[in-house]
């Protein structure tokens, strides 16, 4: 690189690839660290750190996930496989020159700032140590890289196979045997449909209930019909709507053995499987509710039945976790601390987030939209509020997510549309007060 890095991103996976490419379109020479030896990040199949299996698909349809200056095909499935996606970012990636600015098999080892305001970012390379100086980091790392295992683990002793969805890569690993998959995530669906074809026995069990969405609802990707309503609707009507269509379509979950939904729809991060309702209705999938304890081959649940497993696949999440960083800056935890609009650390400033969110929807067009909000404030185009500001505006968002969504990471969600629909607002009311001779009222 001819010219000194003025940022420096940390993550080649759409995060980070979207950031390289606003930064680079804003002018703002950038370097990017990435661990792995290509990018993609999470979407790389095999690649370290990577929880791809291989009969990984998108759960979000193609249109409601693709970039907006980069398409996926249109002769592509709805739902594309792991495969697609990732060569999807490859060429994102080729398309606008954004190798140039990334180091590969470079492992950010720490990020530093000195008195001035800069920023020194530490990295290990196959070359030896890297050190670069730079007005402002993007930390674009992920969040789905270190499993979580249930905590306090549950009681008694286990004797049967344990794996994390994390490691878990094919329906092989689950053949002839009895398995129990443990989660009510996307993961956790995939797994236990695999297993229901592979697996001597599969069971599923749930702590508490989830809306499992189908992929297609009316014809349509349901995603699509949650999207038309939420660009005419509030939350709380677009709920009533979508789990009134949910429950005539395909009926409760309680119909299928699962547990009932403590949670209205909308309010957690959406369940979507074509496949698992249809082995449930089958016999191929049995239902259970929380595991109450373990002995030996025997698992316990709460309703007091048990059974013999040979192999437990916990679908437990991930703990977030960014270990380069001054714990100070994350105040309780990386999956709490306040970012303004869930971007800007209104204490650091220069560091900045995309990314760092569970949303109701893709990632990918919020991640590109976090991205040039970024460019546009490290170009001049884009002022962020006083500092004050931001921070009230960080309690009333997580006053109102802890109202939606509860005590489950609130800091971290965020609505699909209604958040991207705020990050156009917030780039032109930045814009506003960019502008020379703009007005005192910096919070407006």
């Amino acid at each position: 690189m001819g010219v000194p890095p003025q940022v420096a991103v940390i993550g080649a996976g759409a995060a980070g690839l979207a950031a390289v490419k606003a930064l680079r379109d804003a002018g703002r020479p950038t370097v990017c660290f990435e661990a792995t030896d290509q990018v993609g990040g999470l979407w790389v199949y095999g690649a370290p750190d990577s929880p791809a299996y291989r009969t990984l698909h998108l759960n979000t349809s193609r249109g409601r996930t693709e970039f907006a200056d980069h398409p996926m095909p249109g002769d592509w499935p709805d739902y594309p496989d792991h495969r697609r996606v990732a060569g999807y970012l490859a060429d994102y990636a080729d398309r606008f020159g954004l190798h140039d600015s990334i180091r590969l098999r470079h492992t950010v080892e720490r990020v530093t700032r000195d008195p001035a305001g800069r920023w020194t970012v530490r990295a290990s390379g196959p070359d030896g140590p890297v050190e670069v100086t730079v007005d402002a980091v993007v930390v674009a790392n992920g969040h789905n890289r270190v499993p979580r295992l249930p905590h306090p683990p549950y009681a008694g002793t286990c004797t049967a196979e344990q794996l994390h969805s994390h490691d878990y890569r094919g329906p092989e690993q689950l053949a002839g045997k009895r398995v129990l998959v443990v989660g009510g995530g996307n993961s956790a669906m995939d797994i236990a449909v695999d297993a229901s074809y592979a697996a001597g026995r599969t069971l599923l069990s749930l702590r508490r209930g989830v809306w499992v969405v189908p992929k297609y609802l009316l014809g349509r990707p349901s995603d699509t019909l949650n999207g038309a309503l939420a660009r005419r609707l509030p939350w709380r009507l677009r709920q009533r709507i979508s789990q009134t269509m949910l429950t005539a379509t395909v009926g409760s979950p309680t119909r299928y053995g699962l547990p009932a939904p403590t949670h209205g729809f909308l309010q957690d991060h959406p369940t979507l499987s074509d496949g698992l309702l249809s082995r449930l209705t089958h016999g191929d999938i049995e239902a259970r509710p929380g595991v109450a304890a373990l002995d030996g081959d025997r698992v316990e649940f709460t309703d007091g039945r048990s059974d013999h497993v040979d192999l437990i696949v916990w679908c437990t999440g991930y703990r977030v976790e960014i270990p380069f960083l001054d714990p100070e800056l994350l105040g309780g935890g990386a999956d709490t601390v306040p970012l303004y609009r869930h971007v800007f650390h209104p204490d650091a400033p220069g560091l900045t987030f995309v990314g760092l969110m569970q949303s109701t929807g893709s990632a990918f067009p919020l991640v590109e939209a976090q991205a040039k909000l970024i460019a546009a404030q490290l170009a001049g185009r884009y002022a962020l509020p006083e500092p004050a500001r931001q921070r009230a505006a960080c309690r009333a968002e997580l006053r109102a997510a802890t109202a939606r969504w509860g005590q489950r990471r609130p800091a971290m969600r965020v609505d699909f549309d209604a958040y991207l629909a705020e990050l156009t607002r917030e780039l032109a009311s930045g814009a506003r007060r960019a502008r020379p001779n703009a007005s005192t009222g910096a919070g407006r």
